[in-house]
C-alpha cells in the first residue's frame, strides 16, 4: 500500500502522523501556497502536479494504491482532478471532508455564493472588515474602497496588495478564540469575511466574531465530485485498512 495524502489542512497534518504510527507509506502532497509549510512525519512533495494529466502520470509512476483528498474544501479543482485521475486509473480514492459551521441562535449570519458575493454584501458606508479569505482573491475587494480592510496572512505578500485602505498581519494559526478577539477589538472590525472552511484549526474566529455580536460574511463551500467521503481520520484508517483486507 502507498497512499498520496493530499494536504494543507490541519486534519491532513494530523492524519500523516496516523499513517506513519502504523507504518503505511505516505507521500504529502502540499499546493505550495506558503512559503514554509509545516513539516510533516512522512515523505513531502510541494507544488502542483501539471494539471489531470499531471496527477495521473504522477499516480502511475510512483505506484500510488490509494490516494486520500485532505485539501482545503475549497480547493475545488485539486478535488475535481484527483476524482477524476482516480476515476480514469481505477485508484481508490477517499476524501476527508470536516463538517461546515453553522450559525447559532443570536448570530448575526450573511450566507455569500462567492466571493464576489461576499464583496456584494458589504455596507455602502465604510467598514472596519476582515478578509479571512487569504491573499488570493482580496483583491477584488477593491472596488468597495470605502473600508479598511484587515487582512492576517501566512507570508508576507510578494506584491503590492490592490486595496486603498488595509492592514496586513502576518501570523501562522491555528488562532485560539482569546486570540481572535483581540485581533478584531483592536482593529475595531465590524464585518467578518470567511470561507465556511469548517472544522475546528480555524474556528476561533467565528466565535469571536460571535462572542462581539459582529456580522458574519460566510462564502458557501463549492460544490465537490460525489464519492467517499469520511468525516475523521478515523474512519479513513478503518477504510485502508479494509482496503489491505480484501487486496484493493
Amino acid at each position: 500500500m502507498r497512499v498520496l495524502l493530499l494536504g494543507g489542512t490541519t486534519e491532513a497534518s494530523a492524519l500523516a502522523k496516523t499513517l506513519k504510527i502504523a507504518e503505511i507509506e505516505t507521500v504529502f502532497s502540499y499546493a505550495g501556497r506558503t512559503k514554509v509549510p509545516v513539516a510533516q512525519p512522512v515523505p513531502t512533495r510541494v507544488g502542483g502536479f501539471g494539471g489531470l494529466a499531471g496527477l495521473q502520470d504522477y499516480l502511475r509512476a510512483e505506484k500510488i494504491t490509494h490516494v486520500v483528498d485532505a485539501t482545503h474544501p475549497f480547493a475545488a479543482q485539486m478535488s475535481l482532478n484527483a476524482h477524476n485521475a482516480c476515476h480514469s486509473l481505477a485508484v481508490p480514492l477517499l476524501r476527508l471532508e470536516r463538517p461546515a459551521w453553522t450559525p447559532q441562535s443570536g448570530d448575526d449570519w450573511v450566507t455569500a455564493s462567492d466571493i464576489e458575493a461576499a464583496c456584494d454584501a458589504l455596507p455602502v458606508e465604510p467598514a472596519c472588515v476582515f478578509l479571512a479569505i487569504g491573499r488570493m482573491h482580496v483583491d477584488l475587494f477593491a472596488r468597495k474602497p470605502q473600508h479598511h480592510y484587515l487582512l492576517r496572512l501566512v507570508d508576507a505578500p510578494a506584491q503590492p496588495i490592490a486595496l486603498a485602505h488595509h492592514t496586513a498581519v502576518i501570523a501562522r494559526g491555528p488562532f485560539n478564540v482569546f486570540e481572535d478577539t483581540q485581533l478584531l477589538r483592536d482593529h475595531n472590525i465590524t464585518h467578518v469575511v470567511a470561507k465556511n472552511a469548517g472544522g475546528i484549526g480555524a474556528v476561533a474566529k467565528v466565535e469571536a466574531a460571535r462572542n462581539l455580536g459582529l456580522r458574519m460574511i460566510m462564502i458557501a463551500r463549492p460544490e465537490l465530485p460525489d464519492g467517499l467521503v469520511a468525516p475523521d481520520s478515523a474512519t479513513v484508517m478503518r477504510w485502508l485498512a479494509h482496503s489491505a483486507e480484501r487486496g484493493v
